[in-house]
């Protein structure tokens, strides 16, 4: 029997306090991790998109 989900909800808890040397050895800035976020809210709706051709 086919599940059908009527409202999906994504919550993100994003911890900007590192310290400077785990975030300039990884080159992350506050910048790049929403933009890292919002790629990945992108291809979760894309995801989801398609699944609703289906």
């Amino acid at each position: 029997m086919p599940l059908e989900i009527k409202e999906l909800t994504i919550r993100v808890h994003v911890n900007e306090q590192q310290p400077a040397q785990d975030s300039a050895a990884k080159g992350n800035t506050g910048d790049s991790s929403k933009e890292l976020v919002k790629e990945a809210v992108e291809e979760v709706m894309r995801i989801i998109e398609n699944k609703k051709e289906r």
